[in-house]
């Protein structure tokens, strides 16, 4: 019989807790003090149940705690002492602030951020671009109140909004808010910490322009689109260098009044032959190539695909616990799970397609499998299978 190349003492799961600092979780729950009314269920215990939930796909707590009651003998892997009842799950994720796990997750992203930063394989038009947009997570209106008006048939449904701004080359969040659907999007802006010199990308959504007035006396640079009804006058046209691409169709100074005060910012207009139509983008940066301008702005569509990422891998449409804290909570966990794979990902020498390297880890979460050394090389053993010469056979004669 053939012995697995690839085996390990430890099945996946406890592989992917390792990425976890014991030391963090332990700071954490000091800081927040999350562990003064649970005599069993700390705070470990409980990140580690809800991120076995995440990455197994589970749909109620009923189901988690069942089969957490299957894996006996394995527990010890997950360094639990008690399997955790379906009660202490409701109760711990209504109680225990998600503020806890928003805190590991920010320690995890500082850990890991100049690793994300350093093996990424992306080239940006320039350097330390940040990117912000918004996702909403459909809900029952009871939890968080929806957007838009209330239909005449049917109730509408309420919405959890989740602002982010990622790092383009670390591609993960590194600040989150949460709000009601029916929130606008730009007050976001104002909660960005942004230093001297950066450069942001953001969705028409955000138009702010007493904002843009204050990074302009701060030096913060940005890149959106402009709304189809501004108002504005044109101040100064700019010539069209020859190297500049033929899809600039204009560059021009243009100047805002907005409350008695006067915002001057740079509109590029710019033909997009793929989808034939005029995007007029706006900045407060004026040296940059105009079709550099247009390629920032395209690089906004990075987040979209994070979005998308966290969405289809790791589902949010069945929700343990009918409580806003409860799916900040869950919330929270595929975040880190989501850090944790991509740190995975960029580890390995190998190309993995994401979504492939997340079903065969969430398939095999109790498999005892060495992760990397499969990850690296999946078809080791059956090429030595396949191309192994068959034994010789003993002649008669």
């Amino acid at each position: 019989m053939n012995k697995s190349t690839n085996f390990s003492g430890q099945p996946i799961i406890k592989q992917l807790l390792k990425l976890l600092s014991s030391d963090i979780i332990a700071q954490t729950a000091k800081d927040h003090n999350s562990d003064r009314y649970y005599k069993r269920f700390k705070t470990y215990d409980h990140l580690v149940t809800m991120l076995y939930a995440t990455l197994s796909g589970v749909s109620s707590l009923r189901e988690l705690s069942t089969i957490l009651l299957a894996c006996e003998g394995r527990i010890g892997h997950l360094n639990l002492k008690y399997f955790p009842k379906r009660s202490t799950l409701s109760d711990a994720n209504k109680n225990r602030d998600s503020a806890v796990f928003a805190s590991i997750y920010y320690a995890l992203y500082g850990k890991y951020a100049s690793f994300l930063s350093d093996s990424s394989p992306l080239s940006l038009p320039i350097k330390h671009l940040k990117i912000v947009d918004s996702t909403t997570i459909s809900l029952f209106s009871d939890i968080l109140k929806g957007v838009g008006r209330n239909p005449i048939n049917g109730k509408k449904k309420g919405g959890i909004k989740m602002h982010t701004m990622i790092n383009a080359l670390e591609d993960v969040p590194c600040l989150i808010r949460f709000t009601n659907a029916a929130k606008h999007d730009h007050t976001f802006l104002k909660e960005l910490n942004l230093e001297k010199g950066s450069f942001i990308v953001f969705d028409k959504a955000y138009n702010d322009y007493l904002q843009y007035l204050q990074w302009n006396r701060d030096d913060i640079y940005f890149v959106t689109r402009q709304k189809n009804n501004a108002t504005y006058t044109t101040i100064e046209e700019f010539d069209l260098c020859h190297s500049t691409s033929d899809a600039v169709l204009k560059d021009e100074r243009i100047r805002v009044q907005k409350n008695d005060q006067t915002i001057d910012l740079r509109r590029i207009a710019y033909w997009d032959s793929e989808k034939e139509k005029v995007y007029e983008f706006i900045s407060n940066h004026f040296e940059l190539q105009p079709d550099k301008i247009a390629d920032i702005y395209k690089r906004r569509w990075q987040i979209e695909t994070m979005f998308k990422r966290l969405k289809q891998n790791f589902p949010l449409k069945y929700f343990l616990g009918d409580n806003q804290n409860a799916i900040e909570i869950q919330i929270w966990c595929g975040l880190i799970i989501q850090l944790l794979m991509l740190v995975i990902q960029r580890r390995t020498t190998r190309r993995w397609a994401y979504s492939n390297m997340v079903s065969m880890i969430r398939f095999h979460l109790m498999t005892y499998i060495d992760l990397f050394k499969f990850l690296e090389n999946p078809e080791k053993k059956w090429k030595q299978l396949t191309t192994k010469p068959p034994d010789k056979q003993l002649s008669l004669f």
